[in-house]
């Protein structure tokens, strides 16, 4: 059963971290840091600005990615329509609709030993629900931030502030990070990627269409 792979109790949860706090470009070495590392949960937090008059909802999705960095079959977008991969590898454990709250807002569980060899890459893209519609965008989120954490052992090895990247942006969905296989290691990279037309947008640009109602 997928439920006693996955254990949810990391939802919600801070978790102490030391230097590990990454900024824009950097690359770094998951399984140098720790070498045991087997699953892990990608926690992604943020607020919203209490002044919107309609509240603003974001959104975690990941893109499973080939060589050619593209999706290999619509199974390997995770997202609120689709939280789980065939195979039980990603399980996205449910949407967050206001932001409200300490700790993680959303948060994915990835075994990187079940996964297919063939995804070299995830792309962690944040973006906001119907944001053209409701001229919401990713620059009115406060106190962004993706950590990775190491899902058997609790300890956070890693959290990029998204503040410095996301602030005053007008689009509404980017790729904020990716986790890149190079053989048996795992890096997170910080690069940021933003498009104007939010999830649908990034979805076209890995070979796939999405309803997103």
């Amino acid at each position: 059963m997928v439920d006693d792979i996955f254990d949810t109790r990391f939802e919600g949860k801070d978790v102490e971290v030391g230097e590990n706090f990454l900024q824009p470009g950097d690359d770094f070495n998951l399984i140098k840091v720790d070498p045991s590392l087997r699953r892990v949960i990608i926690g992604v937090g943020w607020d919203v600005n209490a002044f919107n008059a309609d509240t603003l909802d974001a959104d975690v999705s990941l893109f499973l990615l080939n060589k050619e960095i593209m999706t290999r079959e619509d199974g390997d977008f995770i997202f609120y329509n689709q939280p789980e991969t065939q195979d039980g590898a990603v399980r996205h454990h449910g949407d967050s609709r206001t932001g409200a709250g300490d700790g993680d807002d959303e948060t994915i569980t990835v075994d990187l030993q079940t996964l297919s060899y063939d995804v070299v890459s995830i792309a962690i893209a944040v973006s906001v629900y119907k944001g053209y519609e409701k001229e919401q965008n990713l620059g009115m989120l406060r106190n962004a931030y993706v950590r990775i954490v190491n899902a058997d052992t609790d300890n956070e090895l890693c959290r990029y502030k998204l503040d410095q990247v996301l602030d005053e942006s007008l689009a509404s969905g980017a790729i904020v990070a990716s986790l890149n296989r190079e053989g048996p290691k795992w890096h997170l990279k910080c690069d940021t990627d933003f498009v104007s037309g939010g999830l649908g947008d990034l979805a076209r640009r890995y070979g796939l269409i999405i309803n997103q109602e």
